[in-house]
């Protein structure tokens, strides 16, 4: 699935496609820099391994709402033809939220039919930290996180108790 997904848009010769491998990979390694220049330990993301295409993102909870504090992993894919088409982003440490599924699949706007080439990882760690504490309950993945999400004192009450059996399950099986 990797190697498909890195060599989708031909090799550095290839004019298939609107943006040539070079110039995906150029981008990815300017974004990296950006990111790691910023210090912000509280969105990261860095490849995964040498595959410029998959990145392993690290959202941490903003102070002040009910994520405050609890750490959550991403996986971030990237097309062949990014920026012009948006990564897929999923959690991969269980997230209690509306707006994310028992997948991990997240329902974003901007990850959607809002991108834009402008976007930036950094802006979507950003955008994804924000939709922690703001969630839209209009379009929800998970019905139940949604329905309750009114009631801050039993929403956290659950969201730490379904955080504490998903880092649990994760660290039982290391």
């Amino acid at each position: 699935m990797a190697v498909a997904a890195a060599s989708a848009g031909g090799g550095p010769n290839s004019s298939s496609g609107k943006v040539g491998k070079a110039s995906v990979t150029k981008r990815l390694q300017s974004e990296l820099m950006q990111l790691m220049m910023s210090g912000d330990k509280d969105a990261t993301a860095f490849p995964q391994g040498d595959n410029l295409f998959e990145w392993v993102g690290t959202l941490t909870g903003a102070n002040g709402t009910v994520y405050e504090g609890l750490t959550y992993k991403l996986s971030l894919k990237f097309p062949a033809d990014y920026p012009y088409s948006a990564p897929t982003i999923k959690f991969t440490t269980p997230c209690f939220h509306p707006n994310v599924d028992q997948y991990g699949n997240i329902c974003l706007d901007i990850l959607k039919e809002k991108w834009s080439a402008a976007y930036s990882v950094s802006t979507i760690l950003v955008s994804l930290r924000s939709l922690l504490g703001e969630p839209n309950n209009d379009s929800p993945l998970n019905g139940y996180a949604a329905q309750i999400w009114d009631n801050q004192e039993e929403y956290k009450q659950v969201l730490l108790k379904k955080y504490a059996e998903a880092t649990a399950s994760a660290a039982s099986a290391k």
